[in-house]
């Protein structure tokens, strides 16, 4: 699939998420790498035509499985080096002046916005035509917010209406994917966002396991050390 993905996140001028609209679990899972490799497939294919994600080089892809010979071969293709940052094609001026504002840098989307809200806002698009675009996304309040992004997703997901009685998304018209196909994509693409966004994540948890290991042995053997140093002492 070679859809742009013109925008994952547009910020709104004036608005905040209406985070009771969100209602799901993104299933974020590090040890997956299945999972997170799909989703850097997705990502590096589509969302780095329009997005950058600075803070990420290819080099880290090692640490979800990827041998450096796949990365070559498989997710660079314009010249980038593995050690390279995933920097954007699109220029920044001209993004901002198609679509009022430049597509954010996705490094850090899910830290700053929460895996959950990621995962809502992919699933979240709805027709409103009362929107420039054309769709509304469930993550915002409508009435105080349009959202800035088309659903360049749609003919995958299909189209979705919001019942505004019942504050549902229903789907009117299927996409090429099932919705438990399409949740699965964005699933994982979420999922590499997460882990792109603390890509040292697991790392430190297993140094933190040793460190604490370490430390429990360590004081088993002051606690040994100081009964033998005043065992003698009254």
């Amino acid at each position: 699939m070679k859809k742009l993905i013109i925008s994952l996140v547009f910020l709104p001028l004036v608005a905040f998420a209406n985070e009771a609209a969100i209602g799901v679990t993104a299933p974020i899972d590090a040890a997956d790498y299945a999972s997170l490799q799909r989703g850097a497939r997705t990502f590096i294919n589509n969302c780095l035509n329009c997005h950058s994600a600075n803070y990420m080089r290819y080099s880290r892809l090692k640490d979800i499985g990827l041998t450096e010979k796949q990365i070559k071969d498989n997710l660079l293709f314009a010249g980038e080096k593995v050690g390279d940052t995933m920097t954007t094609s699109m220029n920044p001026k001209d993004a901002k002046k198609w679509f009022g504002v430049a597509p954010p840098d996705l490094s850090v989307e899910v830290r700053a916005r929460g895996f959950d809200w990621v995962y809502a806002y992919l699933r979240g698009f709805y027709r409103d035509e009362t929107s420039t675009t054309g769709w509304g996304n469930c993550v915002f309040d409508p009435q105080t917010c349009k959202v800035g992004m088309p659903h360049v997703l749609y003919e995958l997901q299909g189209e979705q209406v919001l019942n505004h009685e019942t504050h549902e998304l229903e789907l009117v018209k299927p996409g090429k994917l099932t919705p438990s196909e399409y949740n699965a994509f964005v699933g994982d693409l979420t999922n590499y966002m997460a882990f792109m966004a603390e890509p040292a994540k697991q790392q430190r948890k297993h140094i933190g396991i040793w460190a604490l290991l370490f430390l429990g042995v360590l004081l088993v053997l002051t606690i040994k050390l100081k009964k033998a140093y005043w065992r003698d002492i009254k």
